[in-house]
């Protein structure tokens, strides 16, 4: 991954009913409203734990 690139996370499924692990991914992500945008860096680290709870985060281009 190239320095200083970035990726937008946006939250689109409520961590309500999911595993602890889920609801730990999301908010280590600073994500605590739905429908809300973080940016983060672009790294392997980060897109593991996008990749972890898909059906709760999306990438936004």
């Amino acid at each position: 991954m190239a320095e200083g690139k970035t990726i937008k996370i946006k939250l689109v499924g409520s961590p309500i009913c999911t595993p602890e692990k889920h609801k730990v991914i999301v908010r280590s992500l600073g994500l605590r409203k739905f429908n809300q945008v973080v940016e983060r860096p672009d790294n392997d680290g980060f897109r593991g734990m996008v990749k972890k709870v898909p059906h709760l985060l999306r990438i936004v281009e």
